[in-house]
C-alpha cells in the first residue's frame, strides 16, 4: 500500500489543490491532506480545525483521502503517518525552484522522497492568497474554490465586516 502526504496551508483550499488531490487519489492507495500551521504566515482566514473540516467535506467522495492538521515540521508528520512520499503541486517553474529545495531538506531530515504533480493550466493561476484577497473585497471566487469553501468564506468575510 502506497501512502502519500500532501501538506500545505490550504487557507483556503482551492480548485488547484483539489485537482492535485484527485490526481493523487487515482495513483496512490491513501492520500493524507494535511493543513499545516505555518509560523511564517500571519493569522489565516480559517483556523486549522476549520480547514480540516472543509477538506473533509470537499473530499468526502474520495474514500482513500483523509484530512488532518499538523503544527510542526512536515517530516515529523510524514514519519508519524509512515508515508512513502510527500507530494507537492507545481503551478509554475518558480514553484519548482522553492519546492525542490524543500524536498531536498525533507529528504535529508527524514529520508522521505517528494514527488511533484503539475497542475493543469486551468487551475495553475489559483493561489490561496489571491482567493482570500478577491473574497475580502467582494469578488466572485466561485470558479476558484469548491462550493463549501465559497459558502464558508462568504459567511466569514461578511461576519468580519
Amino acid at each position: 500500500m502506497t501512502r502519500v502526504l500532501y501538506p500545505g496551508s490550504f487557507d483556503p483550499i482551492h480548485n488547484g489543490h483539489v485537482e492535485i488531490v484527485e490526481t493523487a487519489a487515482k495513483v496512490f492507495d491513501e492520500v493524507i491532506v494535511a493543513a499545516v500551521g505555518n509560523p511564517q504566515k500571519t493569522s489565516g482566514l480559517f483556523t486549522l480545525d476549520e480547514r480540516q473540516e472543509l477538506m473533509s467535506e470537499v473530499f468526502a467522495d474520495l474514500p482513500n483521502v483523509r484530512a488532518v492538521t499538523h503544527s510542526t515540521l512536515v517530516v515529523t508528520l510524514a514519519q508519524a503517518e509512515q508515508v512513502d512520499f510527500i507530494i507537492k503541486g507545481l503551478r509554475a517553474v518558480s514553484d519548482f525552484e522553492s519546492e525542490l529545495q524543500m524536498a531536498q531538506i525533507n529528504k535529508q531530515l527524514s529520508g522521505v522522497e517528494t514527488m511533484f504533480l503539475p497542475s493543469t493550466s486551468a487551475s495553475s493561476f489559483i493561489a490561496s492568497k489571491y482567493v482570500r484577497e478577491i473574497g475580502k473585497f467582494g469578488g466572485d471566487i466561485t470558479s476558484m474554490v469548491p462550493g463549501p469553501v465559497a459558502v464558508r468564506m462568504r459567511a466569514k468575510l461578511v461576519d468580519s465586516d
